[in-house]
């Protein structure tokens, strides 16, 4: 019996081509429940893209989660008594809650995992079947691969804490060079293994060329062995002919509690964010008691319906190929920061022309600059339409846009303060109440003192809420302090330094990354130049 695939829509070829594809190396069907005991969920959070679970209680008063994740089904219904390898592959929806309050999304996933004795057989199987997961959605794909144990051993080398170790990995995972060696600085940690993490982060690119980087950075025994599999794993996909669609990047990390080998990231061309996500878990597995390795990965097919088909957008998409587009704050920030894009090299002379134009070409530069609200840089970077921009520290913790912070331009310099009346003292007997636009931050701030308050969301003229006596102290930027004197308040507490940043879309950087490199090293001058 033949089937017409052209009654299918994106998404269904898709996941019967890799229905397929899964089973050839089999690989077994896997279903579950919409739901499953919060507990499931709850002692293990950090492993979940989202922390946060929708949940309720059903009639016998069990508390129940929609599924956030497949993962931690499969492994519970795991034999690890069993011999050899178990495999299965899964199509399923995720539920997961949103960034927005209140709001919640449900995600189509399609993936594998291969649980038991793994070996490097397994681990390279399940990567070949990532490259070949994401050809069959396009041609023009990236895989990112890392491996979490060549962190690892430079973190030991750095005798770093378990915090210490989170701090830094968030900001490798934000490519931010900055913000790893003012971190590096302050745990103490010298100056040869500072400089060892940045060329780890800098050694981006084909095997051939990032891996000679990558080994000249090893110094201990874990690094050594890490390095010796990331080889292996990579040798193995050029002999296969994938080396032109994979990449080595250090950034690709995940939470060390839970993932211990190879880690890997999947981008197809088009598509604004990360369609495939992977790696080795062997430590989640210790943590539920299951005594077998493990190494799986997901796509996310909502992802893919986002590739253009049209003839006319594929053309409108390859001619966004050969520009860089770039997302500039409307105001005089904006302004400072074009000067800077000039300076380097990234000139467009249309930009300087008295008129109401919002986006600006160069065809000789193959740059595009567009003005948008300063609050909305982040969005358009995050979303696809601009490759970079430059928002805020603000905007950025605020916000938390799934982007890389590449470089701190030193400009647009303030402070996020804690403000209020020059006689009010917060002697902790009731809850603060706290104004502001900036609830996260307010939030994460009082959260680390471990302090109740209560959040007064306004949008502007934040400065008279204590004058009114509607809040107790405000949260808010702070330039000079000239209006906090003018209307009798002052700066109580800095809660973080704020400057203008380079910010770059996840899955442009794969695709532009010499480019967007080339602007980022040439500000990184100006930059200097300037100190």
């Amino acid at each position: 019996m033949s089937i017409d695939l052209s009654v299918l829509n994106n998404s269904e070829k898709i996941i019967f081509e890799l229905r397929s594809l899964y089973s050839k190396y089999g690989y077994k069907p896997f279903k579950m429940s919409k739901f499953e005991e919060y507990d499931l969920y709850g002692s293990n959070k950090d492993f979940l893209v989202s922390g946060n679970c929708i949940t309720f209680t059903d009639s016998d008063g069990r508390l129940l989660a929609l599924k956030p994740d497949v993962t931690f089904s499969i492994i519970k219904n795991l034999d690890d008594s069993a011999e050899g390898v178990q495999k299965v592959y899964y199509n399923e929806n995720v539920y997961r809650v949103t960034k927005k309050a209140g709001g919640f999304s449900e995600i189509m996933q399609t993936g594998i995992e291969c649980m038991g004795d793994i070996g490097s057989g397994e681990v390279c199987e399940v990567i070949t079947l990532a490259a070949r997961s994401l050809y069959a959605i396009s041609e023009n794909y990236v895989l990112d691969i890392s491996h979490m144990g060549i962190l690892s051993g430079l973190f030991t080398a750095m005798d770093l804490s378990e915090s210490n170790k989170a701090e830094l990995l968030s900001a490798v995972a934000e490519k931010n060079s900055g913000v790893i060696l003012n971190l590096c600085e302050t745990f103490g940690v010298g100056e040869a293994l500072s400089n060892k993490l940045i060329e780890l982060l800098n050694a981006y690119g084909k095997p051939s060329d990032a891996l000679k980087k990558i080994g000249a950075a090893v110094v201990n025994a874990e690094m050594q062995n890490a390095y010796n599999e990331l080889c292996e794993v990579c040798k193995n996909l050029t002999d296969m002919g994938y080396e032109k669609n994979i990449n080595i990047d250090c950034s690709v990390v995940n939470d060390m509690s839970y993932y211990n080998g190879i880690v890997f990231k999947g981008f197809i061309h088009g598509v604004p964010a990360g369609v495939l996500s992977g790696g080795r878990y062997d430590r989640l597995m210790e943590r539920v008691n299951k005594k077998a390795g493990a190494i799986g990965f997901a796509v996310y097919l909502d992802e893919v319906d986002r590739i253009l088909d049209s003839k006319e957008e594929n053309e409108i998409s390859e001619d966004n190929d050969n520009y860089l587009n770039v997302a500039l704050p409307k105001g005089r920030l904006g302004e400072k920061v074009y000067a800077m894009f000039e300076k380097a090299g990234f000139e467009c002379p249309q930009i300087h022309e008295k008129n109401r134009r919002l986006i600006f070409e160069n065809p000789e530069k193959k740059v595009r600059y567009f003005w948008v609200k300063p609050s909305d840089v982040a969005i358009y970077v995050e979303r696809g339409a601009a490759d970079i921009g430059v928002a805020g520290k603000d905007i950025l913790l605020e916000y938390s846009p799934d982007v890389y912070e590449l470089l701190d331009l030193d400009m647009g310099k303030c402070r996020m303060c804690v403000a209020g009346k020059k006689e009010f003292t917060d002697d902790g007997t009731n809850t603060l109440k706290v104004a502001t636009k900036f609830e996260n931050i307010a939030k994460s701030y009082y959260a680390d003192k471990c302090r109740d308050i209560d959040i007064i969301k306004l949008n502007g003229s934040i400065e008279i809420a204590p004058i009114l006596g509607l809040s107790d102290v405000i949260v808010d930027i702070v330039e000079t302090g000239a209006t906090l004197l003018e209307n009798g308040l002052e700066p109580k507490e800095t809660i973080v330094n704020i400057s203008a940043r380079l910010i770059s879309n996840k899955a442009s950087y794969k695709f532009k990354s010499e480019l967007v490199d080339s602007l980022k090293d040439a500000l990184s001058t100006i930059v200097r130049e300037k100190q």
